[in-house]
């Protein structure tokens, strides 16, 4: 190997030696972007904002009556809504009768940021069905809408479209509206429940 020869080889190993921190440097920036970028969207995405304080309102103990359609007459009971997870998702808890016999629910509702929607789950003593829905409030933000399915074992339906719509009077009532939408564009009201405020 002559001198020229050597002269080269020692430069490349050189430029090599500089060239391979500055390719790890940048790549070393390129993810530390990332990371940020991807912290930035789990803070937006994951932790509640104003949607979660409309939650707000149905904490407390609450005194119902249950109307189903075509009845004058009420069935009593009490519902208890708490914090499952504190400013992010609600339970509440309802006993009473319906058609003369005991009844409980229980309900999980939160508002899913990514999804942008409200969400609800709820199941009963009243059958093995978990039922869902999700939806949005209204312009006035006095009306919350979910929309979902149940399958109606009396008629062998599957999955029919429910609407649910609570609406808020004031700060001390809650009436929830449960809709059969499959029945037409008129009079789909099946269930009435009336939530006043007891302390």
């Amino acid at each position: 190997m002559n001198t020229t020869t050597i002269a080269a080889f020692v430069a490349g190993i050189a430029l090599t030696a500089v060239a391979v921190p500055r390719v790890a440097l940048t790549q070393s920036e390129d993810q530390k972007k990332l990371v940020e970028e991807m912290m930035a969207k789990a803070r937006r995405w994951t932790q509640p904002g104003d949607n979660h304080k409309v939650l707000e309102r149905f904490l407390g103990r609450w005194n119902t009556e249950v109307k189903l359609a075509g009845s004058s007459q009420g069935e009593k009971g009490t519902t208890e809504c708490t914090w499952l997870i504190k400013e992010r998702w609600l339970q509440m808890h309802g006993k009473g009768t319906m058609m003369g016999m005991p009844s409980e629910t229980f309900y999980v509702l939160g508002y899913d940021n990514f999804k942008m929607s409200f969400v609800t789950t709820a199941v009963t003593n009243m059958d093995t069905a978990m039922l869902s829905s999700e939806g949005d409030m209204d312009p006035s933000g006095e009306v919350l809408i979910t929309y979902g399915t149940l399958d109606e074992y009396l008629t062998g339906e599957h999955d029919k479209m429910v609407k649910y719509v609570w609406r808020f009077h004031g700060k001390d009532k809650i009436v929830c509206e449960v809709h059969d939408l499959p029945i037409g564009e008129k009079n789909t009201k099946v269930v009435e429940i009336a939530y006043t405020r007891a302390n």
